[in-house]
């Protein structure tokens, strides 16, 4: 087993950043010292603990300017956009420390004479947040913060490709004179990662990646009865009705189903238009796809740069492959990109239309900037294709009409329904998943309830 781990950059291939693993003692030590500090900080007051973690968010949003191009060399987003996961990351944390209060409060029933009767919400322990490298801090933030506002510690392992966000959020904290032993980070190897969810190190784990890593989650902790909260793969859809305004439908659409390469949970990966408006919509949705500029995440000029590994571009080219020779149109030239070179992580945008569900590019999650579109007669024939999936994370409908997209959502077997708008997490509302996209639910009042426990007070007081 190799004793570090080292982060390749998809921008040229170089080793970016390489960190020693942890050793097994490291590790035991750590979750010893997070559990020994839960002790006190569960008794630290609430508003001593927000103001903690908003001084922590101040120090992380004063390391924008170094955190834009690391990004950049990490993961591939272009620096254009670097500064926009930070303002995300910003809404995220602060919105979470602000309900606190709120979400933790004591639930207190109807008067009964001769007792008093209460539930509190206890924190947990220790929260292992295990966090993906393509919304390394958005993703890490939706878990951290409440978690520890809720009385938790926390302890982050991030993944490979990601190794210097981890460190950021190690000086945030540090920076905001957070207790020893409240917030650690640890470069661990997936058998690592394992071994410590069987041996029990933590009280819950939240984890965001692929379902076959959710899958080895539950397995390490079979038999450990530990709260576990997965948010896994997705195929989202868009459905573009009749009366949808088409502009506005084009412009968005292609942002979700581009916007990081289409490297987002949320991104949008599928698409039905109403047949009424078909030629309209993919003729704006490929003249927009065609303004792409494909090239280095350090160039300003960059609008799509590269997916994180050559592997992953590559499972998303013979998706496409396999779809045309299915019988699918595509419609944008990679020749026309000039960075588009087979073998690299660098890939032209491409849409996919004459596609259909027993095709992979239609149903298996692709990361990657591919869209495949199809027509429909009616909200019916939407609706039985949104379903006819194995995830369910989100899925927006495109309409002048409220009623019709709140009468539509109640058919979608989704986590969140939008209406004109996609690939956003408002943090007000609840994030989660239905079958193969997880478990749990992070964000709002409901995201502070799987970070605690129910504990019940019966007081009888007259006897």
């Amino acid at each position: 087993m190799t004793d570090k781990i080292t982060c390749i950059s998809p921008v040229d291939g170089s080793a970016y950043a390489s960190r020693p693993l942890a050793t097994d003692a490291e590790i035991a030590a750590a979750f010893a010292s997070a559990h020994a500090a839960q002790e006190k900080w569960k008794r630290v007051p609430l508003a001593e603990r927000a103001a903690y973690c908003s001084a922590a968010v101040d120090a992380m949003l004063a390391m924008k300017d170094e955190i834009v191009p690391e990004l950049a060399w990490q993961m591939g987003r272009p620096v254009r956009y670097g500064a926009g996961e930070l303002r995300g990351f910003e809404e995220r944390a602060r919105y979470m420390i602000s309900i606190a209060a709120e979400a933790l409060e004591t639930i207190v029933p109807s008067p009964k004479d001769g007792f008093t009767r209460y539930i509190k919400r206890e924190p947990l322990g220790v929260v292992f947040t295990i966090a993906p490298w393509n919304y390394p801090y958005l993703t890490a933030v939706n878990s951290i913060i409440p978690a520890l506002m809720a009385g938790n510690t926390v302890v982050l392992k991030h993944a490979a490709q990601t190794l210097l966000v981890a460190e950021r959020f190690q000086s945030a904290f540090e920076k905001a004179g957070l207790p020893k032993g409240v917030f650690q980070h640890l470069v661990m190897s997936h058998a690592q990662t394992a071994r410590a969810i069987s041996a029990r190190a933590a009280n819950m784990v939240c984890f965001t990646g692929s379902v076959a890593g959710g899958k080895a989650m539950e397995q390490a902790a079979a038999g450990c009865f530990i709260n576990m909260g997965l948010e896994l793969g997705g195929k989202d859809p868009a459905y573009v009705r009749a009366d949808a305004n088409m502009a506005h439908a084009v412009e968005n659409l292609v942002d979700g189903a581009f916007f990081n390469s289409g490297q987002s949970c949320c991104g949008i990966e599928r698409i039905y238009v109403h047949k009424s408006r078909w030629d309209e919509f993919i003729d704006g949705f490929v003249s927009l796809t065609k303004q792409y500029v494909l090239g280095s995440p350090l160039d300003e000029a960059t609008t799509l740069g590269p997916l994180v590994k050559a592997a992953a571009a590559q499972f998303v080219r013979g998706q496409i492959e396999a779809a045309v020779r299915g019988g699918a149109t595509a419609h944008i030239d990679p020749k026309s990109f000039k960075m588009d070179r087979p073998g690299t992580p660098y890939l032209a945008p491409e849409v996919l239309t004459s596609v259909n569900h027993q095709m992979s590019v239609m149903m298996e999650e692709s990361f990657g900037p591919v869209v495949g579109i199809m027509k429909v007669a009616d909200d019916a024939e939407a609706i039985s294709l949104m379903n006819d999936s194995p995830y369910g994370l989100t899925a927006a409908i495109w309409t002048e009409d409220e009623k019709a997209a709140q009468k539509i959502g109640d058919e979608i077997a989704t986590g969140t329904v939008f209406m004109n708008r996609c690939d956003y997490l408002d943090p007000a509302l609840t994030w989660t998943g239905v079958k193969d996209t997880g478990r749990g639910a992070t964000l709002s009042v409901v995201g502070y309830e799987a970070l605690t426990r129910p504990k019940s007070y019966h007081l009888r007081t007259k006897i």
